[in-house]
């Protein structure tokens, strides 16, 4: 194939990951959606963004990023060399591996789910006596035990299927994998709607009191229903997914020996991609722990703000990253120019439209949260404080999607070692920038700077996503001087993305002035409308300054 046919290819399959993961994102901004206004930033949200992220362990040790780093290339490289029986052998092992370890960590999850929460979620062991002493409704702790019992099994079969994802990728077929995660949102909306309409709960409406003891028990139950949902979804997940699996691949045996070709090579590449995800993973914990001590709806708000900060990262980077891995390792270590041209063109289309997100979620968030969460238990106050996190956590999005488009070239020359030791770094910087931050910010309410008298929220949340946005820019930094002493010919294209910073700035100011004008429209059509104008002038200058990412995530729609 040529190098236009490659590019061309490579378009493609960018914008097939895109849409399948925008797609999945959608119903999972429903889901967040439905959950805001179910609970607020309130205790019960607090519980349900702590005990989701616990047994997330599972996902984010053993999913997508780690099979991406180890069993991808493995597997791809394969089937490169026209070795298609062997590949099948190497999948069945692996997926025995995982099986067996996937059952010893949930079983150890749903046993000792008590301890794990009391140590995770500290700042929740206060609970018991504060609800006794009638100063607290409900013991976040206890509930939070129970929940996790569900999502440890959920996140388990999230973990296989993101090895059905691995095998699909290898064979360039992406927009089912992607989709997949539509199941498991859709059980959950539906749960959730469901179990609110047999509470007689409305998500839609404002309920600015709550009845004690029937609405706490009516939101404990529709709290319960999402986490039996997600276990429901995760099978579904898993499910969707098989059928194509057993389409594409060859020789397949389930097993667990370490003696089939190339699997000693996947797990020697796994090592440091496990602990580089198990730093991801603490830093993660590490937020829900320093959260968990702040007034309550701190995890909330927090959870809200990350939905929003992550649907780029996905979308944008991940899209990108998951169409170039499987071409990169392709590629191979000895043609050094090659690689850094795909690198450098992956960076440049993955940031298109990464900048332009994060500008406007720092000028444009407040309306965007609102038009999204705002309703039910969730009002003013929460969409404020749910802003200032989400444009604190912005300063870094760039950065964050930048290494993770740069870990590709980690990976693709079989160094995970590197981005582990990255990832480690992050997280103490993280934790340094953090903690003051976290405790001089929770000083100040949001009663303090607004007119929303008697609002019990801080902003202590907030100095967790500063450090988030510092260490994110650290770690770029170190993994882009590391890749270029690698990559001969590794460079950023920085007047590229200058010239889209100079565009999205260009965007946002008569974007600022259309939501003036239609400042007393409903709050998600006047969402809709300044984002669409935002948007719409983005790429009109894209357009006219010929920037050829357009095209690349346009695909035909722009050449017709």
């Amino acid at each position: 194939m040529n190098a236009s046919g490659e590019s061309a290819s490579g378009r493609s399959r960018a914008i097939v990951v895109a849409t399948g993961i925008l797609t999945s994102r959608i119903f999972g901004l429903v889901r967040w959606s439905l959950t805001a206004r179910y609970f607020g930033a309130g205790a019960h949200a607090d519980v349900l963004k702590a005990a989701f992220s616990v047994p997330n362990l599972l996902q984010n040790l053993l999913g997508e990023g780690t099979l991406s780093a180890a069993f991808i290339p493995v597997y791809s490289r394969m089937l490169e060399e026209g070795r298609r029986e062997d590949a099948g052998r190497f999948a069945g092992s692996i997926f025995g591996l995982l099986l067996i370890v996937v059952c010893a960590c949930v079983l150890l999850g749903i046993a000792f789910a008590y301890p794990i929460c009391w140590t995770l979620m500290r700042g929740f062991a206060g609970d018991a006596a504060e609800v006794a002493a009638g100063l607290r409704s409900i013991d976040r702790l206890a509930v939070a035990t129970n929940m996790i019992r569900l999502a440890f099994p959920m996140a388990g079969l999230l973990v296989l299927s993101a090895w059905a994802l691995g095998v699909l990728n290898s064979h360039r077929r992406f927009l089912v994998p992607y989709l997949a995660p539509v199941a498991w949102n859709a059980a959950i909306i539906g749960a959730l709607l469901v179990a609110g309409n047999l509470a007689g709960i409305s998500p839609f409406e404002s309920q600015p009191v709550l009845v004690e003891g029937l609405t706490l028990d009516s939101l404990t139950s529709v709290l319960q229903a999402a986490f039996l949902g997600g276990l429901l979804g995760g099978a579904l997940q898993l499910i969707v997914q098989l059928p194509f699996v057993v389409r594409v691949i060859r020789g397949f045996k389930l097993g667990w020996s370490t003696q089939v070709d190339g699997v000693k090579t996947a797990l020697k590449a796994a090592g440091p991609a496990i602990a580089g995800r198990g730093v991801a993973q603490l830093s993660a914990w590490l937020d829900i722990f320093l959260a968990s001590f702040l007034v309550k709806g701190a995890v909330a708000a927090l959870a809200y703000a990350q939905v929003l900060y992550l649907l780029p990262i996905s979308l944008f980077g991940m899209s990108v990253a998951a169409a170039e891995l499987p071409e990169l390792s392709r590629i191979g270590r000895e043609n050094s120019q090659s690689m850094a041209d795909r690198l450098g063109k992956g960076l440049r289309q993955g940031l298109f439209l990464v900048i332009p997100t994060a500008l406007g979620y720092m000028t444009l968030g407040y309306l965007i949260i609102g038009g999204i969460y705002r309703g039910g238990l969730f009002g003013a106050d929460d969409t404020l404080l749910t802003y200032s996190i989400l444009a604190t956590y912005s300063l870094g999005l760039v950065a964050t999607v930048s290494s993770r488009l740069v870990h590709n070239g980690f990976w693709a020359l079989g160094d995970t070692r590197t981005p582990a030791r990255m990832a480690a770094l992050r997280v103490l910087v993280s934790a340094l920038v953090a903690v003051p931050a976290m405790i001089l910010l929770d000083r100040t309410s949001v009663s303090q700077l607004t007119m929303f008298a008697g609002s019990p929220l801080h902003f202590g949340a907030a100095g967790l996503a500063l450090g988030s946005a510092v260490a994110a820019w650290v770690e770029f930094g170190l993994l882009s001087g590391a890749l270029t002493r690698r990559l001969e010919h590794h460079a950023m294209p920085w007047r590229a993305l200058f010239q889209m910073v100079f565009m999205a700035a260009a965007a946002v100011l008569p974007a600022l002035g259309v939501w003036y004008l239609v400042g007393h429209w409903p709050l998600i059509i006047q969402a809709i409308t300044t984002v669409a104008v935002y948007g719409g002038i983005y790429l009109f200058l894209a357009r006219i300054f010929g920037r050829p990412e357009l095209i690349a995530w346009a695909g035909r729609i722009v050449k017709r």
